[in-house]
């Protein structure tokens, strides 16, 4: 299922349940973090003594909190559910949060690695057992008790998906960081970006892809068709006009195309995000009937994680890894904040500006101004959390937060 409505099946909520427990974790041993002391205040940013940085529990506990809120709140609060298209609601941050913190942790996971090729062969066991988790859970292998069905249909299965994505941004931020560092030492912000300036040459190779492929591929005409469940009657087809360039409306965009061609459309999420939008539903902006003047493409299937929306998910990821780095090479608090908050205000005003200018805020096509919106957001909430617990001298509520957070 996508993150893209209330989960309101059983299956649903194991997906998302997943998805929280299969972000690497910060719990390292005390040599991975230089900072940590046993105060877990003096250079540690709030790690505590087992080695944790609750900062980024914290991080993970409020995440976890806002997506079950949406889950369960934004059937009846539309307006905190997913965006129909264009824009941002307090649903459209959790995914980047997820990948922001994947990021953060694995740059404190690998700081110290005693070999790059048994690294590199755990991170493709772990991003190979999200892929097959993702295709189990939402490909149709367990059913809710409403819907006490059995069996896959290898024809119309699912292939993309929340834990598929999170698995290709993990292993390619894996890679990244246990293969794309240099060895210099780092004393400023210059020598920081210096050290790691492979890993800055993969987010714009991405980047650029990104834009090439969505606004530089030509999208022709197409069609879809939709059989009756309760007929036996020939499938109804419906055809969509489109031969364009660069077109980011929900219709003729080429994150849509690109899935179409290479996934198959009978292999993509069949309750589109823009099912939800006034020209296809009369209860905008929740799903509900067709207007009698909808469009031809309301109810074609449309995945919310696909291939091409998913490069710029990987640069979310590879942004928290540059937070993560921060952790590593910077051991005073003033430091760190300033090289998060710097940064994380420079995203969120290239984001805003960008989405003025035409280039809009778009969860489903994971838009730039979308990823910068959203990793600015994650990074000054990030500092906000890191500056507050380095801050407080309570272990009792260092605790638990941390047992809250934390994974097993």
């Amino acid at each position: 299922m996508g993150m893209y409505e209330a989960v309101k099946s059983d299956e649903d909520r194991r997906v998302l349940d997943a998805k929280a427990s299969q972000i690497p974790s910060p719990d390292v041993e005390s040599s991975l973090l230089d900072s940590s002391r046993s105060d877990g205040r003096k250079g540690g940013g709030g790690n505590s003594s087992k080695g944790r940085l609750v900062s980024l529990d914290v991080f993970r506990g409020l995440t976890v909190g806002i997506m079950i809120l949406v889950d369960n709140a934004g059937g009846i609060f539309p307006a905190i559910n997913h965006s129909p298209w264009d824009g941002l609601t307090l649903a459209d941050f959790v995914m980047p949060f997820f990948l922001f913190m994947v990021g953060v942790s694995l740059a404190l996971v690998y700081k110290n690695l005693s070999s790059s090729y048994l690294a590199t062969k755990k991170a493709v066991l772990r991003a190979l057992k999200l892929l097959v988790l993702g295709l189990f859970l939402q490909g149709g292998y367990l059913h809710g008790l409403n819907n006490l069905t059995y069996g896959v249909d290898i024809e119309q299965i699912r292939l993309a998906g929340i834990l598929q994505r999170i698995a290709v941004a993990y292993f390619l931020a894996a890679v990244c960081e246990i293969w794309l560092k240099g060895e210099k030492n780092v004393t400023s912000g210059s020598s920081l970006f210096k050290k790691y300036q492979y890993q800055w040459a993969v987010v714009l190779v991405l980047t650029v892809a990104y834009f090439s492929f969505l606004y530089g591929l030509y999208v022709p005409d197409w069609e879809y068709s939709i059989s009756s469940e309760k007929s036996f009657s020939a499938p109804k087809i419906f055809k969509v006009k489109c031969g364009v360039r660069g077109d980011t409306g929900p219709a003729c965009n080429a994150v849509g195309m690109i899935d179409r061609n290479i996934l198959g459309i009978q292999h993509l999420y069949k309750r589109p995000i823009y099912a939800r939008m006034k020209q296809c539903s009369i209860n905008s902006p929740d799903y509900g009937p067709l207007p009698a003047d909808a469009p031809s493409w309301c109810q074609a299937p449309f995945d919310p994680e696909g291939l091409l929306s998913s490069v710029m998910a990987i640069v979310s990821c590879l942004v928290g890894l540059h937070y993560g780095h921060i952790i590593v090479h910077f051991k005073d608090h003033k430091d760190r904040i300033l090289q998060w908050v710097v940064p994380s205000s420079g995203l969120l005003v290239l984001g805003f500006a960008l989405d003025f200018s035409g280039i809009h805020v778009n969860k489903a096509l994971y838009t730039f101004s979308y990823m910068c919106v959203t990793a600015g957001a994650a990074g000054i909430l990030f500092a906000g959390l890191y500056l507050m617990w380095t801050c407080m001298d309570t272990d009792a509520q260092l605790s638990s937060w941390s047992g809250w957070g934390s994974m097993p």
